[in-house]
């Protein structure tokens, strides 16, 4: 592995083996981070994730009077980025500023969603910034459901995107529908408040639902917080208000099952096994199914409550259409164990990759034929074909991250072809998982 300030070279490894401790899930940690804010008690927050997007959850926060302290971690066991226990001193309630706030939330969507909805029924004026990509990344449905119930919620620039400008009030709850086609994201932000709210609120979802499994851990969370939802059927919600958050005391943060798709793909293609500790089959996030698709494509699986561990199959892997809705942000990882597989492979209805930290449907099409590889693009799926000849025949290629830390992390799958890769931007990995390359060059061997 050599490296410059902007670029990260992997040789050709051809072996795995061992075991990775993946750290915290940054879905889990900024739901987690606002949850405990809004409940009355203190939290504790084990295998919290040091990242950039918690980082901005956090600053936020502090500046809506959360008190946050962090507890030297001494578990010489724990994942690299792992700070160690935080305490969070929960407001009680929702936040109550006096003077005119400005958050500058990064390109963090798990901070600018949840907190666009939880400001707007909050007493201050609140500005929500970030960097540019935050700007091209929709929030219309979510701002146009506040606003159905009373939201003052003002674009800044463009109509439907950030920033915002939000001047809370008061809400009564009511009736509201969102479109749960875009992102999940949105209904989840939506399901954190409104137990909060002065009234009772019915919520539907219309349109095609994506990332039900995020919808899913994000009732389960506030059910820990002491919240209750009632699901009607799979669209329908009938939420309490003037609920109030209490804290479970201590609550662990699962291990990225996203981040842990790299791990388990490199022990698909690189014999292994490879045991990634964190996720598991008790795990609550949907991105565990991940293990799964390699088992369907040939790789042996082996569950544990906490844990997954992942050997290559004796035929190798083979291609396949895959329906990875439900997983988009592992599905990436699919993407470029394909280039290993035997056969094409497609994968189905994730057109919200367009809306995530880069359009990831042309971004991976782009650098996945850079490799060699023959690669079709439609409106919400990709097929990847490999090289006549498999993985031997596929090229070095200087890779292009577009400010995306799932870029830069699923191609470092490519160090298991001879050719071997190269990672333009490498620091992005700082948003999610700021030790990835070391871990995973800890794994890797010559023979």
């Amino acid at each position: 592995m050599t490296s410059t300030t902007n670029k990260l070279t992997l040789a050709y490894r051809p072996q795995v083996r061992g075991a990775v401790h993946v750290p915290g899930s940054k879905s889990i940690a900024n739901r987690a981070l606002l949850l405990a804010a809004l409940a009355s008690g203190t939290t504790q927050l084990d295998n919290m994730l040091v990242s950039d997007d918690t980082a901005r959850m956090r600053e936020a926060l502090t500046a809506l009077g959360v008190v946050i302290t962090s507890t030297p971690n001494l578990d010489e066991n724990a994942a690299q980025a792992d700070a160690g226990p935080l305490h969070v001193t929960g407001l009680g309630g929702l936040p109550n500023s006096t003077s005119a706030l400005s958050l500058f939330l990064g390109n963090a969507g798990t901070v600018m969603r949840p907190l666009a909805a939880i400001l707007s029924a909050s007493v201050g004026e609140f500005e929500l910034t970030g960097e540019p990509r935050m700007y091209e990344r929709p929030i219309g449905p979510l701002v146009d459901a506040l606003r159905s119930i009373g939201a003052d919620i003002e674009y800044q620039q463009s109509t439907g995107y950030p920033p915002l400008l939000i001047r809370g009030r008061k809400l009564p709850g009511g009736s509201l529908a969102i479109d749960g086609s875009m992102s999940s994201q949105y209904v989840s932000a939506l399901l954190m408040l409104l137990p909060l709210l002065e009234g009772d609120t019915h919520l539907t979802l219309t349109g095609t639902i994506v990332s039900k499994p995020y919808i899913e851990l994000t009732i389960a969370m506030m059910t820990s917080f002491g919240a209750r939802v009632e699901q009607l059927n799979e669209r329908e919600f009938l939420i309490q208000g003037k609920q109030q958050y209490r804290s479970p005391g201590v609550y662990w943060i699962e291990g990225d099952a996203s981040s842990a798709s790299y791990f388990l793909a490199a022990g698909a293609i690189g014999k292994g096994p490879i045991t990634v500790h964190g996720v598991g089959s008790d795990s609550l996030q949907g991105d565990k199914a991940f293990a799964e698709v390699l088992q369907a494509m040939g790789a042996e699986v082996t569950w544990a409550p906490r844990s997954i561990t992942v050997q290559s199959g004796n035929e190798g892997l083979r291609g396949g259409m895959f329906d990875l809705n439900h997983i988009p942000d592992a599905a990436m990882t699919i993407a470029t164990a394909a280039l290993f597989a035997e056969g094409s492979t497609e994968i189905r209805n994730v057109a919200n990759w367009r809306l995530k930290e880069t359009d990831r449907l042309h971004a991976m099409a782009t650098e996945l034929k850079k490799c060699g590889a023959d690669v079709e693009e439609g409106d919400d799926w990709i097929r990847i074909t490999p090289p006549v000849g498999g993985a031997a025949a596929l090229q070095h290629a200087d890779i292009a991250t577009y400010d995306d830390h799932r870029m830069a992390m699923c191609f470092a799958l490519l160090r298991f072809a001879p050719c071997g890769v190269t990672i333009l931007d490498p620091e992005c990995c700082r948003k999610t998982y700021p030790d990835f390359f070391s871990d995973f060059s800890a794994i890797v061997y010559s023979n």
